[in-house]
This record gives C-alpha cells, structure tokens and sequence, in this order.
C-alpha cells in the first residue's frame, strides 16, 4: 500500500486502483525481480513526498531518472549530494546563477526546491539501468499525463517549466487561463544553447508567483 502523505494519497487514489496502474505494478515487480532498476523502489514517488499537493507552486518536468549508480532518488533532475552532477544539471545550476546571481551549490540534491512547492516530476518515474527510456511505455505516461492533469484542473496559479520536447508535450494537458507555462529547450549540453541558456525561468517564475500573492521560491542551493 502506497502512502504518500500531504494530501496525494486521496487525489491520487483513483489512479492508483485503476487498471493502468495494476498493469505498471506487474511490470515493475518484474523488473526490479531480474534486472537493476533505478531509483530505489523506496523512492519512486519521493516528489510527492517531498512536495504537499497544497504546497505545490511549480511543476518541472522531467524525462526519466538517471540511469547510472546512485543517481536518482525520486526528483527529477537531482541527485544526492556526494554524486557528481550530470551535465543536464550543471547547464541547470549556471543558468541559475546567470538569472539570479545564486552560487554554484557543490550537491546536486534539489530537495530544498521540492520542499518549497516546485514537483519534481519525471513523466517516466522509473528506468532499467544503463538504458534510458526503457520504461517510456510501461505505463507512466498514462500516470503523470493524469497527474498534470489534476494539478491543472484542482489548482490556481501554478508554474510549469517545460524543458525540451517531452515536457514539452504535455502543454496541451495544462489550462493556460489559469497557469504559467514557461517553456524552452532541453538543459542537457547538446540543446542547452538552443534557448536553455539565457531563459531566466527561475526570475520568471517568481515575478508570477509574486504577482499573484505567493511566495516566491529561494532557489538558491548554497545556503
């Protein structure tokens, strides 16, 4: 049994006993029973519990998890703190600093934002070693497109960053009367200067929450 906490387990509760779901929980047992699966089954879901439904300010999207040692734990584009960063995350951190003049942080863990109300979602949760991708069509698209969904239709307000054609690709599934979408290519080095680069999302981001009486988000990981 599945519990989430802040308020997910009952949001997420239809999509949890629905048949979609049942059919990814006999792949994944599978998976995770013959071959290295990341991240951690522990923590597959750790956006949500990092992350309120109430809370929730902004969506980033990402694509799957890392798929080499030690890498994902559940958030996309973060990694624990000890792990290199990946080259995605690196061209995120300086586009950081570029917008917000925010230091480079030596971790790579972006808990801190996911515990201000930024989801990090990938729209693939989980992804067989060495091979990205893999689990694409096992099912989780069906789930985090119902997730966006929801988020769109139960909340006001919210940012949702877009990086790259599969995130993309979920535009349509956001109501833009009542959101923010942000949206620009991939961070990772072969598109990054294809408009990554130079986006300012993270100022952009918080001059919309303030706008609309919320709270802006301190993305800055050295402190």
């Amino acid at each position: 049994m599945i519990e989430l906490g802040g308020g997910w387990d009952e949001a997420l509760a239809p999509l949890f006993a629905d048949e979609h779901y049942k059919a990814i929980r006999e792949f994944l047992k599978k998976e995770y029973a013959y071959h290295t699966v990341y991240p951690d089954m522990y923590d597959i879901y750790n956006c949500f519990r990092y992350t309120p439904l109430r809370d929730v300010k902004a969506v980033l999207l990402g694509q799957d998890p890392y798929h080499n040692v030690g890498q994902a734990h559940g958030l996309c584009f973060s990694v624990k703190a000890g792990i290199p960063q990946p080259p995605s995350l690196v061209n995120i951190l300086k586009e950081l600093h570029d917008d917000l003049g925010c230091g480079i942080p030596g971790s790579g863990d972006l808990t801190k934002w996911a515990k201000q109300g930024v989801l990090l979602l990938n729209t693939a949760v989980t992804v067989r070693a060495h091979m990205a991708n893999s689990h694409k069509n096992c099912g989780w698209t069906w789930f985090t497109d119902s997730v966006i969904s929801l988020l769109s239709q139960q909340k006001e307000h919210l940012v949702f960053l877009l990086w790259g054609g599969n995130a993309r690709s979920k535009k349509p599934l956001i109501d833009q009367h009542k959101h923010l979408v942000l949206e620009c290519a991939h961070p990772s080095p072969l598109s990054a200067y294809n408009g990554f680069f130079g986006c300012r999302h993270f100022s952009k981001t918080n001059a919309y929450l303030e706008a609309h009486g919320i709270a802006p988000i301190d993305w800055d990981l050295t402190k």
